[in-house]
């Protein structure tokens, strides 16, 4: 027996594995969610045409249809064409990975920025946890959005012309990243204030340990199950920003397509009959985020089942 498989039937035995493993929702989210990571992440070995490749791009095969053959080229198209002769379908597939990729490196910067000032914040109290608070408060009485949109705006502002677009993408994950910290540090404090009252961290300080040490290795693995929760949440939000802020003109240039890119050219195209363009992207999104949204409710509740 592999390791893998003794984790896997240690995990099944669990009190998690077994909610898991009877939850129709979560077992039906899993499959959409590895089905739409898989096609994203691998995008460049089964999508039918390299989108970032101009010369794949065949004006003559505009506005096919979906599931149709082009009268001009005699290719078949499962999901048809844009306005650029670009397959939909790999252009939703690159799409979904960049915006996979700027969703997953947004909340690790949140998450690590947040958990940091959290255990700071609850830890030490003081002057430093009301000055890390009432940053946090300020924050959380502006929209995430708004935040996100300035901070894009005045980090495009300091680059040179030449390099605002090469950059975009770590500046969106630049101001999702900075947005959604707060859920984070509010969530940890709590956690970190009643901990650091346990024996065992007494204990700890009693041999001497230094505070850093105290913080990782004994308080932080006790407070990781809500930050657990929350960071699976903030993935479907900080894709679904991501795709507004793209939505809006403010994110990827439409050289980096993202879902939110391939939304807001969709919609240009929608009244004018050539649907697709616009219905497969916005799918996508929304089953994405769905998938996950649905998974981090089930997270919640497994490790909450008391709901307190």
């Amino acid at each position: 027996m592999t390791a893998l498989t003794t984790r896997l039937a240690r995990f099944a035995r669990s009190d998690i594995g077994y909610s898991y493993l009877r939850s129709l929702g979560a077992l039906l989210a899993t499959l959409v969610l590895v089905v739409i990571v898989v096609a994203g992440f691998g995008a460049p070995l089964w999508a039918p045409q390299d989108i970032l490749d101009p010369a794949n791009l065949d004006l003559m095969a505009a506005n096919t249809p979906p599931w149709s053959v082009n009268e001009f080229t005699g290719q078949f198209f499962v999901a048809g064409t844009d306005d650029q002769g670009r397959d939909v379908l790999s252009a939703t597939l690159y799409g979904t990975r960049v915006s996979l990729l700027v969703g997953l490196a947004a909340v690790a910067l949140s998450m690590t920025l947040g958990v940091t000032l959290g255990l700071v914040s609850g830890y030490f109290g003081g002057r430093v946890d009301t000055i890390i608070m009432r940053i946090a408060d300020v924050q959380l009485s502006i929209p995430a959005l708004l935040i996100a949109l300035l901070i894009f705006g005045l980090t495009r502002s300091l680059l040179p012309p030449g390099a605002r677009d090469t950059m975009a993408v770590y500046v969106l994950i630049l101001a999702i990243g900075f947005s959604g910290w707060v859920s984070y540090a509010r969530t940890v404090r709590g956690a970190v204030m009643v901990e650091k009252q346990r024996e065992y961290v007494q204990a700890a300080l009693m041999m001497g340990l230094p505070t850093r040490i105290v913080l990782v290795r004994h308080i932080l693995p006790n407070v990781r199950r809500p930050i657990m929760v929350i960071a699976t949440i903030s993935l479907a939000l900080a894709i679904i920003t991501e795709a507004t802020l793209s939505y809006l003109g403010a994110g990827l240039p439409a050289t980096q397509p993202s879902l939110g890119t391939l939304i807001r050219s969709g919609q240009d195209f929608l009244f004018a009959g050539e649907w697709w363009i616009l219905l497969f992207p916005a799918v996508t999104l929304l089953a994405l985020a769905l998938a996950i949204n649905v998974l981090g409710d089930w997270l919640r509740d497994a490790l909450n089942p008391r709901g307190v």
